[in-house]
């Protein structure tokens, strides 16, 4: 009996044990996380890139099974807020999208943020692309994701019916705003409301009148300033064009200069390419293009160019090594394919190519016809910023509150503050 018994509990715990690893099965998390999998996250302030960038974690998980990975974004206008918050705090993501430049440096000279001159890939980019989040130190702490640009987009339809061709220099430029105006249409979707769209638009416009990347040179080595004719000019420019803009323009954010373009109220679009996808969700059957901007000199058109955001590890992330594998990720051609096709943007690895031929035809005018966006990458810094500086005089003149030589004279005094060539 004594063995019967020995024999009847064995069995039961081999049942027992055979029961809870199925039951173990069945509780696993719905999530998709791998049991033991080291979980990341990222941080970023485009929360219109979710579903993008759910097929580039699928990819990045497939040769990774023991990582997952989270994309986490936080609102525009609060992220920073939220992200430098974390950070003084010892926590934040561990993969953290940096703003390109100053800010994004600033992290990096903080010791927010982990070297990652150790990963394969950096040789990828060009000096310049690297340059964007490249800390005083000279270690590269940011990888790039995507070139930015800004122009001039416009409604196909509209030019084709009121007979207008893409402008080639300033004068048929200006012409074209004047025969949209006479045909009912708002020639430039543009509002003063939010500082920052003044700052971009003038990185548009502005270029245009005061010289392009010879003028920003000159910057650079202390030879020009911003109260130089050529950059007073420009602003006075940008106070000419308040004409073509939309009644009340005062009142006009980013919403509604998008809404005006997609319902073909506004024929021309002044702004980034990252708009192309945005765009074609509100209207998928919108027709429309973009040009450079003439030079009022009599120089190439051009657009305006930057790197608009690299990735980095958090330098107390508790998964950093986890982390560089997926930053490292993000040098290849796989992700690099992966991310322009997603999202319809520039990437910064060379050679990558989009499904999109306006997409396509914007990354070919990076190296063929462009400008440096100024006040982001040279002038986005001091407290306030020399660029936030610059958008709230420029609002300042549109209420008529300012000159365009008083703005002028205020930018200055800002750079002057902390930029070392106007010292």
């Amino acid at each position: 009996m004594k063995r019967m018994g020995k024999f009847w509990l064995a069995a039961v715990m081999v049942c027992t044990a055979i029961v809870a690893a199925a039951c173990s099965q069945d509780e696993e998390p719905a999530t998709g996380e791998k049991e033991d999998a080291v979980t990341l996250t990222i941080g970023s302030w485009r929360t219109e890139d979710t579903e993008g960038y759910k097929k580039v974690i699928e990819a990045f998980e497939k040769k990774n099974p023991e990582i997952n990975v989270e994309f986490k974004p936080s609102k525009n206008t609060e992220y920073n807020t939220i992200l430098n918050t974390a950070l003084t705090s010892g926590e934040g993501p561990d993969i953290i999208h940096l703003r390109p430049y100053a800010p994004g440096i600033a992290l990096a000279d903080g010791g927010y943020l982990e070297p990652l001159d150790d990963i394969s890939g950096l040789d990828t980019f060009t000096d310049e692309a690297l340059s964007a989040s490249k800390g005083s130190d000279g270690k590269q702490y940011g990888v790039p994701i995507n070139m930015s640009t800004t122009q001039v987009f416009y409604n196909k339809k509209i030019f084709k019916e009121l007979k207008l061709e893409e402008p080639k220099t300033w004068d048929e430029f200006i012409e074209v705003n004047d025969k949209l105006k006479d045909g009912g249409y708002v020639p430039l979707a543009l509002g003063t409301k939010e500082g920052w769209l003044l700052s971009l638009a003038h990185g548009i416009f502005g270029p245009a009148v005061y010289g392009g990347a010879d003028f920003v040179d000159k910057i650079q080595k202390g030879e020009k300033n911003f109260t130089s004719k050529e950059f007073v000019q420009s602003i006075k420019v940008m106070d000419d064009l308040k004409k073509y803009f939309p009644d009340n323009y005062e009142g006009v954010g980013m919403e509604d200069m998008r809404t005006m373009f997609f319902t073909e109220k506004a024929a021309m679009f002044p702004l980034g390419s990252w708009e192309i996808e945005v765009v074609r969700g509100m209207n998928p059957d919108l027709d429309f293009g973009y040009f450079p901007m003439p030079q009022q000199n009599g120089g190439e058109p051009a657009v305006t160019a930057w790197v608009d955001g690299s990735y980095a590890v958090n330098a107390n992330s508790k998964h950093k090594e986890a982390a560089k594998k997926f930053v490292e990720f993000m040098t290849t051609e796989e992700f690099g394919e992966l991310f322009t096709n997603e999202f319809k943007m520039i990437s910064a690895i060379p050679g990558i190519t989009s499904e999109d031929e306006l997409v396509n035809s914007l990354g070919k005018a990076i190296t063929e016809s462009s400008t440096p966006y100024m006040m982001v990458i040279h002038f986005a810094e001091g407290n306030p910023t020399t660029k936030a500086t610059f958008e709230t005089e420029l609002q300042g003149m549109y209420l008529g509150d300012q000159t365009p030589e008083e703005v002028a004279k205020k930018v200055q005094e800002s750079a002057k503050s902390w930029y070392e060539p106007f010292q």
